[in-house]
């Protein structure tokens, strides 16, 4: 007979700690914002926009943390399958934005369905690779990577390059979760090397000008500095200018005076650094780092094999945004629009993301309770 901690339900099953760590990341990032934005026009501030966000991130948590991860599996080819559906409606007719197709206007507010379409993805991924064992590979490369590329060439198309990136992430996360033997590794290289030609061609073609600057400004930091290379170069003057100690609360200048355009959403890092310095960035790093790693832990002691790969696909998507956002805010990775997981304005990667740890969650308590 269970034990009675093994049919417990409710708050039992939480991670307190866990808990505490996201509570401490989504109030640094609406403090942030709330500097970052000050003075700005508009009767709702921007900081109050994220903070009602993040009520709405927290009930998607909390109903993803309640929910049997393994049902969720059930349905995650229905859910992929509409998550598909909703990128092609945004093809044909979506909200466009400074050139760009990706969002679905719902009344006041607009849903980007390249960040909810991560989470069925990994769901599928994790259900293939659970469901029985995959040698060999067609099974273990080829079939996954088919399952992968209509969300990652939809979402391209809008364009939206950071996104695409994210759905390959996980692809990848969850490639190498499940262990590729060396020779399989050095085919997927060598044929990687072979398309690479004619991918990037497609790749290439498929981008905005703006976006291809980007990228040019990159390799070359010289390169057009009062245009498409501006905001990565504002960027790095405003970190460098916070110093050791920072300028503190309200102290960035380069966002008071406009330097620093639209630096609560993918630029957020840039705000934050400049505010509180070298030995500020040091507790919010070391924060994204107990997350990780707590996701770590949770898929180190899951009960089973889906659980182990959906929380380490969690983890390896978190750790791709936050590795991709710092290192363009710092000048280590070109600018193509990832948001800071828990701390960049926007109401689809904050819900996003909060579903995302509440799945993580959801694994842990499976340790702990018999889901029925």
């Amino acid at each position: 007979m269970d034990e009675p901690w093994k049919r417990s339900r409710g708050l039992d099953g939480f991670d307190w700690g866990f808990l505490g760590v996201i509570c401490a990341l989504v109030s640094i990032g609406v403090l942030t914002i709330a500097s970052g934005t000050a003075g700005k026009a508009g009767q709702f501030p921007i900081y109050a926009k994220q903070a009602v966000w993040v009520g709405v991130g927290s009930l998607a948590f909390l109903a993803m943390s309640t929910i049997d991860y393994h049902k969720l599996a059930f349905a995650s080819y229905l859910l992929y399958g509409l998550g598909l559906l909703l990128l092609v409606v945004v093809m044909f007719g979506g909200k466009s934005t400074r050139g760009a197709q990706r969002w679905i206007a719902l009344g006041p507010v607009a849903m980007q369905p390249s960040e909810f379409v991560k989470i069925p993805l990994l769901l599928v991924l994790a259900t293939y690779y659970a469901t029985q064992p995959r040698h060999g590979w067609w099974y273990r490369v080829i079939v996954p990577g088919f399952i992968m590329l209509p969300g990652f060439f939809l979402i391209l198309k809008q364009p939206d390059l950071g996104n695409s990136l994210s759905f390959l992430a996980i692809y990848v996360t969850l490639l190498l979760a499940v262990g590729v033997k060396s020779k399989t590794l050095g085919l997927v290289f060598l044929s990687a090397l072979m398309m690479f030609p004619f991918v990037w061609g497609e790749l290439w073609g498929s981008l905005h000008d703006y976006q291809k600057e980007r990228i040019i400004s990159f390799v070359d930091p010289g390169y057009d500095p009062g245009g498409k290379g501006y905001q990565a170069l504002q960027s790095r003057i405003a970190v460098g200018s916070g110093e050791l100690l920072g300028k503190g609360f309200h102290g960035n200048t380069q966002t008071q005076f406009k330097f620093l355009p639209d630096s609560h959403t993918d630029f957020i890092f840039a705000v934050y650094a400049e505010e509180w310095g070298f030995l500020g960035t040091v507790p919010l790093i070391g924060l994204f780092l107990a997350l990780l790693l707590l996701g770590l832990d949770i898929a180190a002691n899951a009960k089973d094999l889906l659980g182990t790969l959906l929380a380490v696909g969690v983890v390896g998507m978190m750790t791709f945004n936050m590795v991709v956002n710092i290192g363009m805010t710092i000048g280590l990775a070109p600018v193509v629009g990832i948001p800071l997981p828990l701390l960049s304005y926007g109401g689809s990667t904050t819900v996003m993301t909060m579903a995302a740890l509440g799945l993580l969650l959801s694994v842990r308590k499976g340790r702990l309770t018999s889901w029925s």
